[in-house]
């Protein structure tokens, strides 16, 4: 960061931290607590697709790495291409096993930043229901190292339940680190897994 850029207001990106991913057993139990949502045992990843022989090698070694328990009950990933022509992967554990599902979309989101295609990584997101149905989602934004709350409206269609959105902000704000941008609050409408 330079002088100048100071001046114009640019801002240093910040490093993503997929470490951040680990913290989400411990919220998901203050999330428990406080609104009574619970994790469903989905997750997914959502990145950008990219043609070539590496990245379909790097695809190939993440679906072999997650499907390696399949022998032994576990279920295999499923891959899937938004209307937007992203690529989601989604991932499957017990509900009471959120600590083994984090660890799966910590190892996907690894091998794709070690493998060069970080900047193809868009966000991975934890899965939750409340007794009465109702689907929330905790999103990591990859590029900002942040999460935040999306909260499907139970009326249906794309509206958000705003309300429930900021209230789980407020119960996790000492749990995780959440984005402070609004507007870098992306619905996931269709998210697999959601």
């Amino acid at each position: 960061m330079g002088l100048l850029d100071t001046i114009l207001g640019r801002s240093k990106p910040v490093r993503p931290d997929l470490d951040q991913l680990f913290a989400v057993p411990s919220a998901a139990l203050t999330l428990q607590a406080a609104t009574g949502f619970v994790p469903t045992g989905l997750g997914s990843v959502c990145f950008a697709g990219v043609e070539g022989g590496t990245f379909a090698r790097i695809q190939q070694d993440v679906q072999e790495l997650l499907d390696a328990d399949t022998a032994h009950g576990g279920i295999p990933v499923e891959f899937s291409r938004d209307s937007y022509g992203y690529t989601w992967l989604l991932a499957r554990r017990t509900a009471e096993d959120t600590a083994a599902l984090v660890n799966d979309l910590h190892a996907v989101n690894t091998l794709l930043q070690d493998g060069g295609f970080g900047p193809q990584l868009l966000c991975s997101l934890i899965a939750f229901r409340d007794p009465r149905g109702r689907p929330l989602a905790l999103v990591y934004l990859y590029k900002r190292g942040t999460f935040y709350p999306f909260a499907p409206a139970p009326s249906g269609g794309e509206k958000r339940d705003n309300q429930l959105e900021l209230q789980v902000r407020a119960a996790l704000g000492d749990d995780l680190r959440v984005e402070k941008d609004l507007s870098r609050w992306f619905p996931v409408w269709g998210a697999p897994g959601l």
